[in-house]
């Protein structure tokens, strides 16, 4: 190519459009440049407030953290293009059409994020706490967007699936500070119910753990086949729910065997009548 071609192929026009051209792609630069810092600033904002506040829950801060920095990304992404003259209203148009496609087609998958984004924002449960949910028991994890972690009382992982975890029923043990023992135990109908009464009592009265207010409650709740049935309530700290409850349950069995009063196992009579009585009857 000589130089006689090359000036009449750069007219002013094309001198014009390499020069717009080259703007906009330095315009272009410039903007994912600052949308990057700010991005990376608001999170790290975000992130900071959730540090410097403990009693906050780090995992909603960290998902509002990443949600607002992709907020950002987006919006940047939107000047870009309209640097180099794309019309974002038809592209909006052709991601709702395509992202209604993708929809279809992953159902499951995006009722698991829908379900993620409302277990980070309500927040039933948090890291550390023992719940029942979904068929499963177990200490939680990790709770991300697609699915939760658990770790089961013998320390088996348990990963469930939002979806399934938000359409059920959540129990939650670990949010209330104090929890409530309920046992039942059976006398016979030959023993003293005062003295049972007055052995019950001196139990809980040992106990350090229980609580006196709410005051203890010991009654005879039930008039069973073979036995006497009292029920016990007492109050405990969350954490020492199982062990006053495994303990409680030795200190009666041990207190009424010393003290002789009998816990009756379920009986039956059979009368057998003789074959004259038989024939009469």
């Amino acid at each position: 190519m000589n130089w006689t071609t090359i000036d009449s192929w750069m007219t002013q026009d094309r001198i014009d459009y390499a020069l717009g051209l080259a703007m906009n792609v330095l315009y272009a630069i410039v903007i994912i440049i600052v949308a990057l810092i700010v991005a990376g600033w608001v999170r790290r904002r975000i992130l900071r407030f959730s540090a410097n506040h403990p009693r906050m829950d780090a995992t909603l801060f960290g998902f509002l953290g990443s949600l607002a920095k992709y907020a950002v990304l987006t919006v940047a992404a939107i000047f870009v293009l309209n640097r180099f003259g794309i019309q974002t209203t038809s592209l909006v148009a052709l991601i709702g059409a395509a992202g209604l496609a993708i929809g279809l087609a992953l159902q499951g998958t995006l009722s698991n994020l829908a379900a993620g984004v409302m277990l980070i924002l309500f927040r039933p449960f948090r890291a550390g706490d023992f719940v029942d949910v979904a068929g499963q028991s177990g200490t939680v994890r990790e709770v991300s967007l697609f699915f939760t972690e658990f770790a089961t009382p013998d320390n088996v992982q348990v990963i469930i699936p939002n979806g399934q975890i938000w359409s059920s029923a959540i129990t939650n043990y670990s949010v209330n500070p104090t929890r409530r023992v309920d046992l039942t135990f059976g006398v016979s109908y030959d023993s003293d119910l005062k003295k049972v009464d007055r052995v019950l009592n001196d139990i809980i009265a040992a106990d350090t753990r229980i609580h006196a207010d709410p005051a203890p409650f010991v009654k005879v709740t039930n008039l069973g086949d073979s036995s006497v049935d009292f029920t016990l309530r007492v109050w405990v700290d969350r954490a020492d729910w199982w062990d006053v409850t495994c303990d409680l349950k030795r200190v009666v069995m041990d207190r009424f065997g010393a003290d002789g009063i009998d816990i009756p196992f379920p009986t039956r009579t059979l009368i057998q009548q003789s074959g004259a009585d038989e024939q009469a009857a």
